[in-house]
């Protein structure tokens, strides 16, 4: 398969014989700000899929954000691939009148000599092609009827060292992941110009000691290394912690860096407007509040359930009043894997049950879609 080289690739971009990237690509496809999504758990779970995706319906959720475990498709060798567990999700979620945002990463054990929980395969390469064969089987321009994915998101969270392998993270780093994101972006717009293509969203952090950096910081290094001509949405992460997400950043004792705040959003807002990209939109690929009364390292921050309900709402809203049209969409952490107990962490986010029941903030998420409160 033919490799570009960034600079290699900058060229072509300036003769016309690379598909450019356009600030306003996902603009001009999907023009409603913000749109509404959430995180499920489709892929794998097919007995449990049609309940998931009627939950999203009922709460008027049109995009879904699908994760899918590169090692869980490609999983014994390069070119050994069983789509069939995608195709089904994929398609499921399309008859339900659901757009698709795949997230990928988690690489096989045959892409890396040291294994690792997540990170980046030894030949970045190998992803990359992965996305592309993965794009020309399911991008927007494909005839072949297997379902339809709208936009990848490469990677998630690179800032942190459990998902990079546990690699120091630095600018060095950076450029690693940045690397990762221009060859995949390169590969898949070879095969569908009109697949979106999403960075990964950073975790909100102030620690800079080579286990994390700042998203702020990291954000910076990106575009230093031409994160605007290989993206089309930048993708940002909107926990709101323990406050309301209308608090301004550092107004409460208790969250003194402003990574704890709904509202850090913003922040990263002016780093893509310093850096000339403020065409583009940014999409919230994990928002949401934890319930968590269990685990000590969450529940210091956690908010009631009737909070939760309370805030979700009040978060699209001030999007809409504030972040309008720049904000893309919004996806909620999370529709509840059906495999999770609440020893699980991530549960004490979900807005649902693992029964498919539901909490007080989907209730009120679906009661504000319904009754024009969130149009």
């Amino acid at each position: 398969m033919r490799r570009f080289t960034p600079i290699l690739a900058l060229a072509l971009l300036v003769t016309g014989l690379l598909p450019a990237s356009t600030p306003s690509t996902s603009a001009q496809l999907y023009t409603g700000s913000p749109e509404y999504g959430a995180a499920a758990f489709v892929l794998g779970n097919p007995e449990s899929a049609p309940t998931q995706l009627a939950l999203m319906q009922g709460a008027g959720l049109g995009w879904l954000r699908l994760d899918i475990p590169w090692r869980s498709i490609e999983p014994s060798c390069k070119n050994c691939i069983d789509w069939s567990s995608l195709d089904i999700a994929v398609q499921a979620a399309n008859a339900a009148g659901i757009r698709v945002m795949a997230r990928v990463d988690h690489s096989p054990e045959w892409s890396r000599m040291v294994p690792a929980q997540n990170g980046p395969p030894d030949n970045i390469e190998d992803y990359a092609d992965f996305l592309s064969v993965m794009a020309g089987r399911y991008g927007p321009s494909s005839l072949r009827g297997r379902g339809t994915i709208h936009a990848i998101q490469v990677w998630n969270e690179p800032n942190l060292t459990r998902e990079w392998g546990g690699a120091v993270i630095d600018r060095n780093q950076a450029s690693q992941y940045m690397y990762m994101l221009s060859e995949s972006h390169q590969m898949i717009k070879l095969v569908d110009p009109a697949m979106i293509v999403v960075s990964a969203g950073l975790s909100p952090t102030g620690t800079n000691d080579g286990s994390a950096q700042p998203d702020d910081v990291y954000l910076s290094w990106l575009y230093e290394d031409g994160l605007a001509s290989f993206s089309d949405v930048i993708g940002m992460h909107g926990p709101g912690y323990g406050s309301a997400p209308e608090a301004a950043l550092n107004s409460d004792p208790r969250f003194p860096h402003p990574s704890f705040y709904f509202r850090r959003v913003e922040q990263l807002r002016g780093i893509m407007e310093a850096y000339g990209d403020g065409g583009k939109q940014a999409w919230l690929l994990e928002f949401g509040w934890t319930t968590d009364q269990i685990n000590p390292e969450y529940s210091w921050y956690a908010v009631s359930q009737e909070q939760q309900a309370d805030y979700i709402v009040r978060a699209y809203q001030y999007a809409r009043q504030n972040w309008s049209p720049w904000m893309g969409v919004m996806f909620i952490w999370n529709i509840a894997d059906p495999n999770w107990t609440q020893a699980n962490e991530q549960y004490w986010w979900s807005i649902t049950e693992p029964d498919g029941s539901p909490r007080p903030a989907y209730n009120a998420l679906a009661a504000a879609r319904s009754n024009g409160t969130l149009p």
